[in-house]
């Protein structure tokens, strides 16, 4: 079986390129290949202008207005530029960091890295769901010393979504600087800037049917003062991002976020239905199958992660290769030794952390599809025990 004929169930890894998406942004790689800085002709014009339209799309998504967004090149670099950006220049008596338990490598590796900038870093606990402690956070930030709180919008592991308005609401109360990695929100998660006071979010262009290398961070108005550069060169992005923009992928990005600002309740509600059939088939075939993480309330629409009893999970996969794409979780921690740190943080011991395999459901995942993997995956869980 080819990879055109295998079965992509990994989506939270990486979206395939939306068609119209690939589109879009085709001219721009031979007719309209200007640099959008180039303000004395034509061409940077016509390539400034389509980099500008993708701004207010992706500012639109989130009901923001287009001088709130800078482009990045993906939800990693939007993440540091954040929490690296804002933490460098708290003020002395607020420079305490919180960020969650089951946050993304790049998030607790950047707030890991202030401790050389005499910030102190709290990590937030999790319940067995992977929802924050919200009490806890409370306790800390009455000590009036919290000056960043960063906790991710949806969980690329596990699927928990949290509740952004209370945290956002607990948060700007105590005076502190709320960041959202929501690289995983989109569809599943209406985030609407003038409801909820958020004052960062990080997205990322691959995790929602457009191209890799390019994200956006979204900065409340009036913010940029508040933060240090961490990049130097041009003023690019309000000098926070410089370098020349890549105008394909921008205007990629600018159409993937129309696409979902118009459809987006539709397809989480498609995927959620593809996503509760599999689970649905996968329990009527192995019944002692267990759910990791929040209920289908409570999840990323297209989220399951699974514990296989006393199955190894990278011998599961390895039995559906090259039939069926799933993992283990995280790519962006592929091939490390030892259980997930989210797993760990909703007390999975280690032998069950190991026997879990994150599936996800896209938008171009298909009812066929989902019956076949349900089959193929009982078979390789059996063969693997």
């Amino acid at each position: 079986m080819s990879l055109q004929e295998s079965i992509y169930l990994d989506n939270q890894a990486s979206t395939p390129v939306d068609p119209r998406v690939l589109q879009a942004m085709l001219p721009y790689f031979m007719e309209s290949f200007g640099n959008p800085h180039s303000s004395d002709h034509a061409w940077g014009w016509k390539a400034h202008e389509s980099v500008e339209i993708a701004r207010g799309e992706i500012a639109s998504l989130i009901g923001a207005d287009n001088d709130e967004i800078i482009f990045t090149s993906g939800a990693t670099e939007a993440n540091n530029i954040a929490i690296l950006g804002i933490g460098k220049a708290l003020p002395v008596g607020k420079r305490r960091i919180l960020v969650s338990k089951i946050e993304h490598k790049c998030i607790l590796n950047a707030a890991n890295s202030l401790l050389n900038e005499d910030c102190t870093v709290g990590f937030i606990p999790v319940d067995n769901n992977g929802s924050v402690n919200v009490n806890w956070m409370v306790d800390e930030l009455n000590k009036g010393d919290v000056g960043l709180v960063s906790i991710m919008a949806v969980n690329n592991e596990i699927g928990t979504v949290q509740d952004l308005s209370l945290l956002s609401g607990l948060i700007k109360s105590h005076g502190a600087f709320f960041h959202t990695d929501a690289a995983q929100a989109f569809p599943t998660v209406n985030i609407d800037v003038s409801d909820i006071e958020i004052d960062l979010i990080s997205m990322s262009a691959h995790k929602m049917y457009g191209p890799k290398g390019i994200g956006a961070l979204y900065i409340k108005r009036g913010h940029t003062k508040n933060m240090k550069p961490i990049l130097f060169g041009g003023d690019q992005e309000q000098s926070l991002r410089p370098g020349t923009l890549p105008v394909p992928l921008c205007v990629g990005m600018g159409f993937s976020a129309s696409i979902l600002s118009d459809s987006s309740i539709e397809e989480s509600k498609t995927t959620k239905e593809l996503r509760n059939l599999l689970y649905d088939e996968l329990v009527r075939k192995l019944p002692n199958i267990r759910l990791i993480g929040p209920q289908f309330s409570n999840r990323h629409s297209g989220n399951l992660n699974i514990m296989f009893p006393d199955v190894d999970s990278h011998q599961l996969i390895g039995f559906l290769q090259p039939n069926i794409a799933i993992s283990t979780g995280s790519a962006c921690t592929s091939g490390v030794t030892g259980a997930s740190h989210v797993l760990k943080a909703i007390c999975l011991d280690r032998r069950d952390a190991e026997s879990c395999v994150r599936i996800s459901v896209g938008r171009f995942t298909s009812r066929d599809e989902i019956m076949l993997a349900a089959s193929m995956i009982a078979d390789a869980a059996n063969m693997a025990v």
